[in-house]
């Protein structure tokens, strides 16, 4: 068999195995140890050296220090009950308008994920707060499960983001430049969202009831307290964290240090710093981080074996030979990716395909990171395509039992269509992914 048609097979088989089911960093590695031993013709000391020098270049990778560190401070943020702080400010404030609980729990995400950079820790925290909250309002549950569920996933967009950090490790692109340039693309989305709820409740009030006079009983004094404590501290985060990056004192790694450092501030500030949040916050840093470097493993294994065998050769050869625009085989490619999202968690799809399409999309010319954040964008999709979505069961593990799947399949649709939306947007208009990088370090810096 040609080693270009055994990767085709390794490649297929990964799939099947994938829809059965199995889990994802051993389907990789076991795949790639077969098929490995295949296409080697039984040579088991090459290609445990492949593996061993795949192993070796992820320990050496230093930006990747980021990781646990972003996790950590994401666990330590929601310790610190700031998502509570925060929600129950935008609750007061943008309340008495329609929509403006749905609109209070986006606000809420989007200022928490420019702190944390984690989806899981996003959701939970403020779908905690949120559902009970809308529903005893009377707003309609599926748009309450939408708004929760597309919120908490902007924590894996905008930066800090781990996924940028893991794109900008497998594909050897400045962390720097992917936090500037998803900036905007992960503002446009939340702005998307807003805009839909609040058109919306504009067009079915019932939909998104304004809380009644009874319950504004605050003054515009109450509210800039209000605001004062809880929206200065983690904007105060943010500063530390992407200013550092942006006026180069700091590494991605460095930064994510100093922003665990800036999250026991402020779980101390508002005196929610126990050993036993320290602690918790810990161990599921420490279950996450084995989750991501298991699949690391497993994927440069993978990969290892499939670029030995020529398969990303193959798939190259396939799309570059299609007689079509360069922009349709940029559609296919992300099609791809939508498609992968339904079955497959982002950090799977970004070991699986970034080492076949950053070549594919060097030879289109496309800017490698127009063409990552477009990629990581879409990746938001992700956790919110059924059925495999992971932000559809982070919201049913801790909804009532009036919320049903179903309620949240159909909260979803509107906001998985805002975000091909926005993916278009900045395919369409690349200078609204690249200007804010360009500004910051320079066109020649960033390569364009």
């Amino acid at each position: 068999m040609e080693p270009e048609t055994l990767a085709l097979l390794m490649f297929g088989t990964l799939l099947i195995t994938l829809f059965l089911g199995h889990p994802l960093a051993f389907s990789l590695g076991i795949l790639a140890t077969v098929f490995g031993l295949i296409g080697t013709g039984g040579e088991i000391d090459l290609l445990f050296a492949m593996f061993a020098s795949k192993t070796y270049g992820v320990m050496e990778e230093y930006v990747l220090v980021a990781v646990p560190l972003f996790i950590f401070m994401a666990q330590m943020l929601d310790a610190s009950g700031i998502a509570e702080k925060l929600f129950k400010t935008m609750h007061i404030i943008l309340g008495p308008i329609r929509g403006g609980l749905a609109l209070a729990v986006i606000l809420v995400c989007t200022i928490f994920a420019a702190s944390a950079g984690v989806v899981g820790a996003t959701e939970v925290a403020v779908g905690l707060l949120a559902v009970p909250a809308l529903l005893r309002r009377g707003y309609d549950i599926p748009l309450t499960a939408g708004s929760i569920c597309a919120g908490g996933t902007l924590g894996i967009i905008i930066p800090p983001s781990i996924m940028l950090v893991v794109y900008g490790s497998l594909a050897q692109v400045s962390v720097g430049h992917l936090f500037t340039s998803a900036m905007f693309p992960g503002l446009l989305l939340a702005g998307l969202y807003m805009t839909y709820i609040t058109i919306r409740c504009a067009i079915k009030p019932e939909m998104g009831p304004p809380l009644p006079k009874e319950e504004r009983i605050y003054s515009l004094t109450d509210k800039l307290k209000m605001i004062l404590v809880s929206l200065v501290p983690p904007l105060a985060l943010i500063v530390m964290v992407m200013g550092s990056i942006i006026a180069a004192v700091a590494t991605p790694t460095e930064a994510a240090g100093i922003g665990c450092l800036g999250a026991f501030l402020l779980a101390i500030i508002y005196r929610k710093l126990t050993w036993g949040a320290v602690k918790d916050a810990a161990i599921a840093t420490l279950k996450t981080n084995s989750m991501v470097m298991t699949l690391f493993l497993g994927g440069n294994a993978f990969q290892s074996i499939f670029m030995y065998l020529g398969g990303s050769d193959a798939i190259s050869n396939i799309l570059l030979g299609l007689e079509v625009h360069s922009y349709v085989i940029l559609f296919i490619m992300m099609g791809c990716v939508f498609f992968l999202g339904m079955f497959i968690d982002w950090l799977g799809i970004l070991l699986i395909v970034v080492p076949i399409f950053t070549p594919i999309a060097l030879e289109l010319e496309f800017h490698p990171v127009w063409f990552a954040t477009l990629i990581c964008v879409n990746l938001q999709m992700a956790f919110l395509t059924p059925p495999f979505g992971y932000s559809l069961f982070y919201l049913k593990g801790i909804a009532p039992s009036e919320m049903s799947i179903v309620h949240i399949y159909r909260g979803v649709v509107p906001f998985i269509a805002l975000q091909w939306v926005g993916l278009i947007i900045c395919i369409l208009w690349p200078e609204f992914v690249l200007w804010l990088p360009k500004a910051i370090f320079g066109a020649e810096a960033i390569g364009g």
